[in-house]
């Protein structure tokens, strides 16, 4: 009977660029995939939001994910197949990082840092949505007020003009008032 070595992994996690806006459930996300494999989350941190070198399932843009974890090697198809089968993941790359030392995975750790952004984003959706709300009540207020001001400026109905007459009805009772003297 084999131990089983338990390895350290470096792991990159790409979502979607519309993760950004709910960046604990991204996070949760790939703490779960982790999770389902019982793997010892070292570090964990948002990597970066960029522009992606190419379209993929059409998102141009993309919210990274980076982790440092430990994982029974046998354990390693299990967490590939959980990524695989992940709707909300874009794309994945694990791979072992026994040659990074320990202080560069220290310095990967970003919980704290994330949970401050998420809070952050939240406050801003929080703003955001009272700001839409009371512009959008400014908007409907001021479009009330410019109904109102051009009914009271339009004029009542007025009965339609009469019509000019033609320029030949002008010629012609022109040469009736003309008529000759000659009687």
């Amino acid at each position: 009977m084999s131990e089983n070595t338990i390895n350290t992994y470096e792991g990159l996690f790409l979502f979607p660029q519309s993760a950004g806006a709910n960046l604990g459930d991204a996070a949760d996300h790939v703490q779960g995939l982790l999770g389902k494999v019982d793997a010892e989350i070292i570090s964990f941190k948002k990597w970066d939001e960029r522009r992606l070198a190419y379209e993929i399932k059409g998102n141009k843009r993309g919210v990274f994910f980076l982790c440092y974890f430990k994982l029974a090697g046998d354990q390693m198809a299990a967490l590939e197949r959980h990524c695989l089968l992940s709707e909300d993941l874009l794309r994945f790359m694990l791979t072992r990082a026994d040659q990074v030392n320990a202080e560069l995975i220290e310095t990967a750790e970003g919980r704290d840092a994330l949970k401050e952004e998420i809070a952050v984003r939240a406050q801003q959706a929080e703003e955001g949505a009272s700001e839409a709300g009371v512009r959008a009540t400014t908007k409907a207020d001021r479009d009330a007020e410019e109904e109102a001001a051009a009914a009271a400026e339009a004029p009542a109905e007025e009965a339609p003009a009469e019509e000019a007459p033609a320029a030949n009805d002008v010629e012609a009772a022109a040469e009736d008032t003309q008529a000759p003297a000659e009687a």
